[in-house]
């Protein structure tokens, strides 16, 4: 009934996904301490920043400081994203991890509202990024679906849309020659449920059942966590997350747009179902109150107020 993975990764968005999202100004060094703090956690792969128009993402002003200030570990991927090529232009020239990657959405009025360019201009311009990618030696390792599950300005998505536009995303790659790591298939405005994660991820697997599968999903109607563990009961073992549940899409059309699922809920989550994550789960918990001090209100994630049952289990309650 469940094809369970041993072990999962997790892509830490928690930086860049939140700290785009903020009404109030967070500091340079505010975002440096947080993906610094990420790293010590067992995190192999910390998203800091995202490249783009500082008069849409006023939050991503400082995005080149950012990428320049941290103290980098060895073992870590520093990363961060950009929309177009005058975004990746800026990203090339930071310390940063940069790696390329295509995408696509199921829902035109969506892609227009995030890139202003509809799907087949989005196509045109992933072209363009492709040929960029190869000039510079960047390698191509991921693509995305977005709004794969539902879209607030189109509303259901089918499955069917979903896996052609994965198809579409194969054949680019292909044109290109590149063998991506995976394909991940986002939840971008929180219309997910189990039922439909099971839905979209099995009409795909139909199609192309070796195909490796990531999930972004987003916690907008609180399913987040439960669309996680449908996920995994499929086999999927990767995942984007967001420490403390930080952040939420600006161009969702929706207010209540929240973040990424929660990083320290899903590594408990998995720990107590003998899945690895290789993270140390109260250094997690630490982060996430680190996030909560800085954005000045309180985040949703659960664990971080609840704790972990390290202590618990060691008999050290009172």
């Amino acid at each position: 009934m469940t094809d369970l993975p041993k072990r999962i990764e997790i892509h830490e968005e928690g930086p860049r996904e939140g700290f785009q999202i903020e009404a109030g100004p967070i500091s340079t060094e505010d975002k440096v301490r947080f993906c610094e703090a990420l790293a010590e956690t067992g995190l192999h792969d910390v998203q800091c920043v995202s490249f783009v128009d500082a008069r849409r993402v006023p939050g991503m002003a400082d995005a080149v400081e950012v990428a320049q200030t941290i103290r980098q570990r060895p073992d870590v991927h520093y990363t961060g994203i950009a929309l177009n090529l005058r975004g990746y232009e800026r990203a090339v020239q930071t310390p940063l991890h940069i790696t390329g990657g295509i995408q696509m959405s199921t829902s035109n009025t969506f892609s227009i509202h995030n890139t202003n360019k509809n799907n087949e201009e989005t196509l045109v311009e992933q072209r363009r990024q492709l040929d960029f990618f190869k000039a510079r030696g960047i390698p191509v390792e991921s693509a995305i679906v977005m709004t794969a599950f539902g879209c607030n300005f189109e509303g259901e998505i089918a499955p069917d849309t979903v896996r052609d536009c994965v198809a579409r995303l194969l054949d680019l790659a292909d044109e290109y020659d590149i063998r991506l790591d995976r394909v991940r298939i986002a939840d971008t405005v929180g219309w997910a449920s189990p039922a439909s994660v099971q839905r979209v991820v099995g009409t795909i697997r139909e199609k192309w059942p070796d195909l490796k599968l990531g999930l972004h999903l987003h916690d907008t109607r609180g399913t987040g966590m439960a669309n996680a563990l449908m996920g995994l009961q499929m086999g999927i073992a990767s995942f984007d997350s967001s420490c403390a549940g930080l952040g939420g899409c600006p161009f969702a059309g929706h207010k209540g747009a929240a973040g990424n699922i929660c990083t320290e809920d899903l590594v408990f989550m998995a720990q107590e179902m003998g899945i690895e994550t290789g993270i140390d789960l109260d250094a997690l918990i630490e982060c996430a109150r680190l996030a909560e001090e800085i954005v000045g209100h309180s985040l949703p994630g659960k664990v971080m107020h609840g704790g972990s049952l390290s202590k618990y289990r060691a008999g050290g309650h009172t």
